[in-house]
C-alpha cells in the first residue's frame, strides 16, 4: 500500500489519546471512523474533537471551514465491523495492557479488510507480540503519538520483528501527512526511545530521595533550574501520572532486568492512590496544598552528575544496541519531552568519561545494576563522546565547509543568506546556544561578498521566537553577574545584526515574543504574517527586556508607544504593530515565506554600498545628527566614485533595469 492509497483511518478507543490521533487524522483530510465500546465514550470522543477543532478555529490556528469539514470527516462507531469498514490503516489506542490489546486484536483480524495495516500507540508494549496475534505481523508496527497528539509533534514509528520496511515508510509519510515529526525505532525494545530515557530518569531521582542522598527539592531544583529540563523530575511525574510511569517501569523491569526495579517511593504512591495531579495529590499537594513549589537556589551537583550517568547510560544501551542513533534519540526527547537539548548532547557536554566515573563509584557503593555502564558507553567515552569522534562532532561542519549549526538552519540561497531558527520544540525560544550560534552566522554572512541580504525566520509555524529559554538559562540562579553577562551577551549579538551592512528581513510568523521581538526589533524590516503575535511580556515575570529591547524599540515607534508596548507587557496583533510602525507588512499566514523571500531577493539586488552607507548614516543620526549628516556626506561622496552609481544611472537612461555589484 502507498500513501497516496490511504483513504481512511479507524482509530479504536475514544479516550484522550484516541480522540487526538482521530483529530490529527481528519484535520490532515483523512476519513475516520472512532470507536469504542458503548455510546457514552464514543459521543464522548467526538464531543472532545468538537470541542478542540472549536478552540482551535478560536484561536486562529485553523479556519471555521477547516474545523467544520473536519468534523465531518469523523464518523462515530460501537459496532467494530462497522468501525472497521474501508479502513486502510487501523490504528489502535485501547489501555495499555497487553492482554486487553491482544483480544481486541482477536476481533480486529475478523472484520478488518486484508489490506489494511495496523499500528497500536502503545508507549512501552511489545511491537512483536503484539504483531503476532494478528495475521499480517509484517503490516504491524508502532505508532506512538505523545499527549496530547493536536499539539506534540513527535510521534515514533516503531518496527517490530517481523514489520515490513514498506509498512515503516508508509507509517512515517502517514505521520508527515498529519504535520507530525516520525523518529524511527529500529528495534522493538521497552520503552522504545523517548520513555526509555525518561522513566529510568523518574526511577532515579526516587532512588536518589528513598536512598536520603538528596531532598525532592533539590532533585526538582536541579532538573529544572540546572539541567534546564521543562519540569523537576517529580513534577513530571505528577503531570503525567505517577502510576504511568511506574506500569511502564514494571514491564521494563519484567523484560530487561533488576535495572530497572521500580523504586518502593513509585510503589507507595501508587498504592496510595496518590497518582499525580489527576486524584489530586502525588509527590506534591495540588488540593490542600500549592501544589509543585519548586526552589530554584536548591541545586545539587552531585544530583546532577547523578541523573546525567543514568540518562546517559540509557542513550548508549539503545544506541549500542541498534534502536536508535544519538542524532534521533535527542530529537525524539526534545520533541516528545520538551528537553532544551538531547540526552545524548547533554551528556557529551558534562563529559563521558566523568559519568562513567560517576556510574562505577556508584555501583561499588550500592551493587545497584543499573550503575552498570553499559560497554557501549565506555567506547563512546573513549572516542570522543555520542555525537564526536568518528561520527563527526558538533564542528565538523557541513558539505561545503561551513559550520554544522544545532540550532540553527544557515543556507545561502542566490544573495540572501537565510538564518532559520531552528528550536520548534521549544518555541524557537533563544537558548545561549542561539546567541553563540547567531553571532558565528551573522559574522559569516557578513564576511560572504556573495551575500547581499539576511533573512531571519524561526521553524514551524508557531513561532518566530516566543522569547528567551528561560530554564536553559536558569544555571545561573539569581547571580546578578551572571545575569549582566547574558544580558550583554545578548545585546552583543542582536547588535550584530543590527550593524550589518547588509539590509537584514525578518519573517514574523505565530508568536513574536520578548526576547524573540528584541531580535526582530534588530531587522531593519519586518513582515508578519496576519496570525502573528507580538509583544514584550518580561515585566509580567518582574523583568525587563535586557537584550536592546528598551533602547531599539523607542526608536521604532516611539517613546511613547515604546513605553506602552513594555510597561504594559501586553500582546499586539500583527495590524495593530503595522499601526504602531513596528511591522512594515502584514501578510496572509500561508503568503508569507514568499513575500519575505521576495523583499529580501529585492535588496539583495540594491547597491551594496549605497545601502550600507544609508544604515550607517541613520544610525549615526540617533543620538547626534551633526554626525548622521556627516556620515551622509561622506557616503553620497563615496558612492559617487562606484561603478554601481554607474550602473544605475546607466540603466535609468534607459529604462532597464541595474544590475549592482557592490563596486
Amino acid at each position: 500500500m502507498q500513501l497516496e492509497d490511504v483513504q481512511r483511518v479507524t482509530v479504536l478507543g475514544a479516550g484522550n489519546m484516541g480522540h487526538g490521533i482521530a483529530e490529527v487524522a481528519a484535520l490532515a483530510g483523512y476519513d475516520v471512523s472512532l470507536r469504542d465500546i458503548n455510546e457514552e465514550l464514543v459521543q464522548e470522543g467526538y464531543d472532545q474533537i468538537e470541542w478542540s477543532l472549536g478552540k482551535l478555529a478560536e484561536k486562529d490556528r485553523i479556519g471555521d471551514d477547516e474545523a467544520d469539514a473536519a468534523l465531518d470527516r469523523v464518523e462515530a462507531f460501537v459496532d467494530l465491523e462497522d468501525a472497521l469498514d474501508g479502513a486502510d490503516v487501523v490504528v489502535e489506542v485501547v489501555p495499555e495492557k497487553m492482554a486487553i490489546k491482544k483480544d481486541v486484536y482477536d476481533e480486529v483480524v475478523e472484520h478488518a479488510p486484508d489490506e489494511a495495516v495496523f499500528v497500536t500507540n502503545t508507549s512501552s508494549l511489545s511491537i512483536t507480540e503484539l504483531s503476532e496475534v494478528t495475521d499480517r505481523p509484517e503490516r504491524f508496527c508502532g505508532m506512538h503519538f505523545f499527549n496530547p497528539p493536536v499539539r506534540m509533534d513527535l510521534v515514533e514509528v516503531i518496527s517490530g520483528k517481523h514489520t515490513s520496511d514498506e509498512t515503516l515508510d508508509l507509517i512515517e509519510g502517514l505521520a508527515e501527512s498529519m504535520g507530525k515529526t516520525p523518529v524511527r525505532v529500529r528495534k522493538d525494545s521497552p520503552g522504545f526511545i523517548v520513555n526509555r530515557i525518561l522513566v529510568p530518569l523518574m526511577n532515579e531521582a526516587a532512588w536518589i530521595v528513598e536512598s536520603g542522598d538528596a531532598t525532592m527539592e533539590a532533585v526538582d531544583s536541579t532538573t529544572k533550574f540546572d539541567m534546564g529540563l521543562p519540569m523537576g523530575s517529580f513534577e513530571l511525574a505528577d503531570q503525567v501520572g505517577i502510576d504511568v510511569g511506574y506500569h511502564v517501569l514494571e514491564y521494563m523491569h519484567e523484560v530487561l532486568g533488576d535495572a530497572y526495579r521500580p523504586c518502593p517511593l513509585l510503589a507507595e504512591k501508587v498504592e496510595a492512590e496518590d497518582l499525580g495531579k489527576k486524584t489530586g495529590k502525588g509527590f506534591y499537594d495540588y488540593e490542600d496544598g500549592d501544589g509543585a513549589q519548586i526552589p530554584s537556589d536548591a541545586v545539587d551537583a552531585d544530583v546532577r552528575r547523578r541523573l546525567l550517568a543514568v540518562m546517559a547510560n540509557e542513550t548508549a544501551g539503545l544506541i549500542g544496541n541498534d534502536v536508535a542513533d544519538a542524532e534521533d534519540i535527542d530529537e525524539a526527547v526534545k520533541l516528545g519531552a520538551g528537553f532544551p537539548d538531547g540526552p545524548a548532547k547533554l551528556a557529551d557536554a558534562e563529559g563521558l568519561d566523568s559519568l562513567v566515573e560517576t556510574l562505577d563509584a556508584l555501583a561499588e557503593e550500592t551493587g545497584e545494576a543499573r550503575y552498570a555502564a553499559t560497554d557501549y558507553l565506555r567506547e563512546a567515552a573513549e572516542s570522543g563522546g555520542f555525537r564526536g569522534g568518528a561520527g563527526g562532532g558538533d564542528d565538523a561542519g557541513d558539505a561545503d565547509g561551513g559550520p554544522d549549526y544545532e540550532v540553527l538552519n544557515v543556507e545561502v540561497d542566490g544573495r540572501v543568506g537565510h538564518v532559520e531558527i531552528d528550536r520548534p520544540h521549544r518555541m524557537n525560544t533563544i537558548s545561549g546556544e542561539v546567541l553563540d550560534e547567531l553571532a558565528d552566522a551573522i559574522d559569516r554572512l557578513d564576511a560572504d561578498d556573495e551575500v547581499r541580504a539576511i533573512l531571519l525566520s524561526g521553524a514551524g509555524d508557531r513561532a518566530f521566537s516566543a522569547g528567551a529559554d528561560v530554564q536553559s538559562m536558569a544555571a545561573g540562579g539569581a547571580d546578578p553577574i551572571h545575569a549582566v553577562e547574558l544580558s550583554r551577551q545578548g545585546q552583543r549579538t542582536f547588535g550584530k545584526l543590527e550593524e550589518s551592512d547588509k539590509p537584514v528581513v525578518a519573517a514574523i510568523d505565530g508568536y513574536c515574543l520578548g526576547g524573540g521581538m528584541e531580535l526582530a526589533t534588530a531587522a531593519d524590516m519586518r513582515i508578519a504574517s496576519e496570525r502573528s503575535e507580538l509583544g514584550q511580556p518580561e515585566l509580567d515575570l518582574g523583568l525587563l527586556p535586557g537584550w536592546g529591547g528598551t533602547q531599539r524599540l523607542a526608536r521604532i515607534v516611539g517613546e511613547g508607544r515604546a513605553k506602552e508596548i513594555i510597561l504594559t507587557a501586553d500582546r499586539y496583533d500583527a495590524e495593530t504593530m503595522a499601526e504602531y510602525d513596528f511591522v512594515n507588512e502584514v501578510v496572509p499566514d500561508d503568503e508569507l515565506d514568499e513575500r519575505a523571500r521576495e523583499l529580501a531577493e529585492q535588496l539583495a539586488g540594491g547597491p551594496p554600498i549605497a545601502q550600507k552607507y544609508t544604515k550607517r548614516a541613520i544610525h549615526a543620526g540617533r543620538t547626534d545628527n551633526e554626525a548622521g549628516l556627516e556620515v551622509e556626506a561622506m557616503g553620497f561622496g563615496h558612492v559617487m566614485n562606484t561603478d554601481d552609481l554607474m550602473e544605475g544611472v546607466t540603466a535609468f537612461m534607459g529604462d532597464g533595469e541595474p544590475e549592482f555589484e557592490g563596486k
